[in-house]
């Protein structure tokens, strides 16, 4: 447990806490047979508001990175010591993730190695490493663009084992006849095989397989070019926000150009994706910058005071937050209903709240409202007594 640092950049938290609220609204709906529509993910192709989520706690992650390590380069701490920090963490992240996957029956069978904490715990360690050996801006920029093409590269051009040619024998980007769906597929076999273990639960596909991860690297080192641009002594404060608006709508239009031939899909992470999902970053951190870190309105306005501190407590204990939401919601699902046999707990509570009516999309949110609050208790402890809980 540390105090938060004096030098934090608020519209980094308040950012990071609105992502993180909104994935906790998007995890946890009172039925999921009725989602209430804005918070419902893609089908397949396309992006709302729910696959914002992930791309923007990877950018922010990123954005961290500059001010986390250029510190410490600066006052001669050996670059093998930080690797290992890095790594350290990497392992941390990948350590919570199984523990939350196999909570709270243990049932190693149907351990999932892959998934939102093992791709954050990816991302991190290789870009926290790339930033280490090359702090280059122009180096970072090649290090994103490459692997961006090659995925599309490999997705469009090379042909799948069993299936054929992508756009010839099958549908481009079809669900479960892509190279990265077919990667996922040998991984799984391969735990079934060596760990006995390795479900993709009903799909053929993982939503964080290996083979995506690659473009979403993409994601986090475009959070670690902004950052250094915050860092940046040359750059006025004021010109900031003009420069960040300005970046984010290039990278949405790249994007969308990019989309028209190889699709925004988060399931694929696809390279368009990438870009249009880092562009809307851009955007959201440019108004954020502009409201709170330059024009800081939440002084003047008890309104404006209140919204920051809300998302702030979220975007503080942000890694906290995703896991104890994770814990509570598996515990509510794994508890009996004390009113209906084979009911779970989760159901029997969305009942109790809606007073009994039918399950209607609306109620299905106001769950979500109240899981959110529910989440926010601790966490406000936390940074009442100004406590930050890091790994």
């Amino acid at each position: 447990m540390q105090p938060p640092p004096s030098s934090r950049i608020l519209s980094f938290d308040i950012l990071r806490g609105v992502t993180v609220a909104v994935m906790i609204l998007v995890n946890n709906p009172g039925d999921w047979s009725k989602v209430w529509p804005p918070l419902e993910h893609a089908a397949w192709n396309g992006c709302t508001l729910a696959d914002l989520v992930f791309p923007f706690f990877l950018f922010l992650m990123g954005c961290v990175i500059p001010f986390a390590f250029d510190r410490r380069l600066s006052e001669g701490v050996q670059r093998g010591q930080l690797m290992a920090h890095i790594a350290w963490r990497g392992l941390a992240l990948i350590g919570f993730k199984l523990l939350l996957s196999l909570y709270p029956f243990f049932h190693f069978g149907h351990l999932r190695f892959f998934g939102v904490l093992t791709r954050i715990a990816l991302c991190y360690v290789a870009a926290a490493s790339l930033y280490v050996s090359v702090r280059k801006p122009v180096a970072l920029v090649s290090v994103i663009a490459i692997p961006l093409l090659a995925y599309w590269g490999m997705l469009y051009a090379l042909p799948v084992p069993d299936a054929g040619w992508p756009g010839k024998d099958f549908p481009f980007l079809d669900a479960d006849k892509n190279m990265a769906a077919w990667l996922d597929r040998q991984f799984s076999a391969w735990c079934r095989a060596w760990l006995h273990t390795g479900v993709l639960y009903e799909k053929t596909w993982d939503p964080e397989g290996l083979l995506s991860t690659l473009p979403a690297l993409g994601t986090t080192l475009s959070g670690v070019l902004t950052g250094q641009l915050f860092r940046r002594p040359d750059i006025l404060p004021a010109r900031r926000p003009a420069l960040l608006m300005v970046a984010g709508l290039l990278s949405v239009v790249l994007g969308l150009l990019w989309g028209l031939v190889f699709p925004l899909n988060k399931s694929l992470w696809t390279s368009s994706f990438t870009l249009f999902t880092t562009g809307t970053a851009l955007c959201s951190l440019s108004v954020c910058d502009f409201l709170f870190d330059l024009r800081m309105v939440q002084k003047n306005s008890s309104v404006m005071y209140s919204v920051a501190t809300f998302f702030r407590i979220f975007g503080t204990n942000a890694v906290f937050a995703f896991l104890f939401s994770g814990f509570v919601a598996k515990t509510l699902l794994a508890l009996p209903s004390p009113a209906k046999e084979g009911a779970s707990f989760q159901a029997w509570l969305s009942f109790v709240l809606r007073a009994g009516y039918p399950s209607t999309p609306l109620a299905s949110f106001l769950f979500s409202v109240f899981f959110l609050m529910l989440v926010f208790v601790p966490l406000y402890g936390l940074y009442h007594k100004k406590i930050f809980l890091r790994l």
